[in-house]
């Protein structure tokens, strides 16, 4: 039987002069850290390339909002020029549905979700099959689009609201107690299946307005716009408890109108989310307009709160269709779309972004036709990318003594592990294993005191940490260090770039032989 050691004290954070300097039989350890004589030093080289999937990190993969599956014969055989075939769900980690209410919830208490021959099921079933998590908007508004909010809200709720596109679209006003009521008890029935970090990366919590985006909120009366914002923060943050929830930080979060510059209630609007334990997203990454788009306020709001909050980003320019070349920076030429790749790309790595978007059909397309090596440069330099570049154990020990072992751990991408956000309460953790014969952990040791949200690129950090081995059988073991998920039976949580040929099957990097006398 596996048995788990956790440990709160004898972890020291060090600096990388330290680290350097105390590698054995290369160096003398200097006077901040001392590797025991008896300590095998092992240095990993890290994985630079191989997309690995991690909770909130990576490429989003964007599922059809019509809930058709055909997309898949394409994404799943795509031709990228000088690659050749590729599987494009292989380079995502995750898959988002952003789509109307009613196709959640088309008459009263029916969750489509729920019936397993409905369509929505067998595309988040098409999803997962392909390892994919999954993460949701929904849209009430359907300006624009279409009926995005069940009728019965209406005809049986008896909610007050306006139509769009000549009458044919009705949408409820936010502030109608009514519509609160039913869309209340609808989340609150998504929470209770999706409330699941093994299945859902994220919920974006908020879904009135245009789009779905935040601006553009109709009311009965304007004066409620900040009961409204609080009313529906409060309730995601209330449910989704374990998933994490992000928020659109747009200027005019809450506004009646979608153009200008950044309202009053803004910035107190949205730390109050982020306060509740929001995470941040954005809808309009490469658009450099000032009132329209991503311009000098959201890079400014989003420099707040980077590496406090993950950073979800969003194109804003959907190049089958909009004039993109008319931008205000002046980078993009007409009939190149890659030009406004590459300013998504950059807007991304400035704001320190954990998460970037293929979306659905064409823009997808643009990614691998034109873009491919920025695809694969996403991969190996934005988000997180944690490793451990040195280890140190000892290769005999005797039980019932205490063992310390030294590691300096590292961050290669330009966005962080976010183990801060309140739905993960510092969930992830540094650990140690003694692996028995098949691989597997006979005895894993948790060092509660790393927090891997600390670990920035550039900036290696080091621990060092003491383990008592009163209760392990004597024998022969396998050193492992891995980064486990303590709220799953310590199981492997993050995946590191580490070479998988010192990977188990389980995701423990293996480190060396040891005898427990």
């Amino acid at each position: 039987m596996m048995k788990t050691t956790f440990f709160t004290l004898g972890a020291l954070t060090l600096a990388l002069p330290a680290l350097l300097a105390c590698k054995k039989d290369t160096a003398e350890p200097d006077n901040t850290i001392v590797i025991p004589e008896e300590n095998t030093t092992v240095n990993f080289e890290a994985d630079l390339t191989t997309p690995i999937r991690n909770p909130l990190n990576g490429w989003t993969l964007y599922l059809d909002r019509d809930l058709g599956l055909n997309f898949w014969n394409t994404y799943d055989n795509y031709k990228v020029p000088g690659v050749g075939t590729v599987k494009i769900s292989d380079y995502a980690g995750t898959a988002y549905l952003r789509t109307e209410w009613a196709l959640f919830e088309p008459r009263e208490g029916e969750y489509t979700w729920r019936d397993p021959s409905s369509k929505m099921s067998q595309l988040l079933k098409s999803a997962r099959d392909r390892g994919l998590k999954l993460s949701f908007r929904i849209i009430v508004d359907g300006t624009e689009q279409g009926q995005n909010t069940p009728l019965y809200v209406r005809d049986t709720y008896g909610a007050e609201g306006y139509t769009t596109e000549n009458g044919k679209h009705w949408s409820p006003y936010s502030d109608d107690p009514q519509f609160q009521k039913a869309y209340e008890k609808f989340i609150r029935a998504l929470a209770e299946d999706f409330n699941d970090p093994s299945v859902v990366d994220f919920i974006d919590g908020y879904g009135l307005g245009r789009w779905g985006e935040g601006h553009m909120v109709r009311y009965k009366d304007q004066a409620n716009k900040r009961a409204v914002f609080d009313w529906i923060t409060d309730l995601y943050t209330s449910v989704f408890t374990k998933v994490p929830v992000v928020m659109n930080y747009h200027r005019l979060i809450g506004e009646t109108s979608s153009e200008g510059n950044v309202s009053a209630d803004t910035e107190p609007m949205l730390i109050s989310a982020i306060e509740k334990g929001y995470s941040l997203r954005h809808d309009a990454f490469g658009m450099t307009s000032n009132t329209t788009g991503y311009g000098s306020w959201d890079k400014m709001f989003c420099s707040l709160w980077n590496f406090k909050r993950p950073v979800i980003m969003e194109g804003g320019y959907v190049v089958s269709s909009h004039k993109y070349w008319t931008d205000p920076s002046g980078d993009y030429r007409e009939g190149h779309p890659e030009d406004v790749r590459q300013g998504e790309f950059n807007d991304s790595r400035d704001s320190h972004v954990n998460m970037m978007d293929f979306r659905y059909g064409h823009e997808t397309y643009t990614w691998f036709d034109y873009c491919f090596d920025l695809v694969q440069k996403f991969i190996s330099e934005g988000g997180y990318r944690l490793y451990p570049d040195m280890v140190s154990v000892p290769d005999n020990a005797i039980a019932g003594r205490t063992v310390t072992i030294v590691s300096s751990w590292n961050n290669l991408g330009w966005g962080y592990c976010p183990v801060n956000i309140p739905q993960w309460n510092q969930k992830y953790k540094v650990a140690f294993a003694l692996l028995d014969e098949e691989e597997k952990p006979a005895y894993i040791y948790v060092d509660t005191a790393t927090d891997l949200s600390t670990w920035l690129k550039g900036k290696p950090v080091t621990y060092s940490f003491d383990i008592p081995l009163g209760d392990v059988d004597p024998g022969i073991y396998t050193w492992a260090a891995g980064l486990v998920d303590t709220t799953m039976d310590n199981a492997i949580g993050i995946n590191m770039a580490v070479n998988k040929d010192s990977l188990t099957d389980d995701g423990w990097a293996k480190i060396t032989e040891v005898e427990i006398l």
